[in-house]
């Protein structure tokens, strides 16, 4: 049995690939989730400010993505090639970077449109493991990232990780940073009472994939650019980058859930009904 075809379709010379679709589907069905979010309480942002944003999310996400993966990953031979930088078709997109970039988007977006970064950042944050569900299985479809050699039954032999069967850590994370942490966000960015207190979400969202990332790290293998860090045979540079994450989500919660409460949070009748 072959592996997956990256290709969804192909029409002629266009070809459409799951990775794609994985980002068409992460925006489309987050932005959607993201306006129902909208209809539970008063606050910002209203649909209006949710449509416009849109547009920010997927250039934050795409450029942040990209440096972050040049920058952060494979430095030294993008300095050689740099025109390789814009050839994103071909793979290397860090999540850690593209949080970078939503997280500037929605900063510069907030500021201009009046009110708290924090309250637009909560409802993203709620969205965002959608997407990270879906790149997740694209990248499986894809057969990269995969992880380390285990004899476990439901390791795969992947075809480019060579004949030994390995950890699917792609769908690790799926489950982890995707399914399980909307799940986990759900009731919080539902309620009322906890978005009065801006940052609670997005904080939980920066050090629950955090604390994903750096577990599935365990089992994941490492960049074969980087190897691993620090002299050790187990510390990776998404171990690194997640470890701040752990912390500065810990501490947004605590500092958001001591703060006093936005005034009348209440739900619009749309959202009563919804309810």
């Amino acid at each position: 049995m072959g592996w997956f075809d990256p290709v969804a379709l192909q029409i002629g010379p266009i070809a459409i690939r799951w990775y794609a679709l994985a980002y068409i589907a992460g925006f489309v069905l987050g932005w959607r989730y993201a306006l129902w979010l909208t209809r539970r309480t008063a606050l910002p942002p209203d649909r209006l400010a949710l449509d416009d944003f849109l547009t920010w999310a997927v250039v934050g996400t795409i450029l942040g993505g990209r440096l972050g993966y040049v920058l952060f990953y494979n430095f030294d031979e993008y300095l050689q090639t740099p025109g390789t930088i814009l050839e994103i078709w071909k793979g290397g997109m860090s999540f850690h970077g593209g949080m970078l970039g939503v997280t500037a988007a929605i900063i510069l977006f907030a500021w201009r449109r009046g009110f708290s970064p924090l309250l637009l950042g909560d409802v993203v944050a709620a969205a965002a493991p959608i997407g990270l569900f879906f790149g997740r299985i694209a990248n499986f479809i894809n057969g990269e990232l995969w992880g380390r050699p285990t004899d476990l039954p439901w390791a795969f032999v992947f075809p480019s990780g060579g004949p030994l069967p390995r950890h699917p850590s792609q769908l690790y994370e799926a489950g982890l940073e995707g399914l399980l942490l909307f799940l986990v966000l759900l009731p919080l960015a539902a309620s009322a009472r906890i978005r009065s207190k801006p940052g609670i979400v997005l904080g939980t969202f920066i050090a629950w994939y955090g604390v994903s990332r750096f577990v599935v790290e365990f089992v994941r293998e490492p960049d074969a650019q980087l190897g691993y860090l620090m002299g050790t045979d187990w510390f990776t540079r998404g171990q690194e980058l997640s470890l701040p994450m752990i912390v500065i989500g810990i501490a947004v919660v605590i500092w958001a859930a001591r703060r006093p409460a936005l005034a009348a949070p209440a739900a619009t009748p749309a959202s009563s009904a919804a309810a």
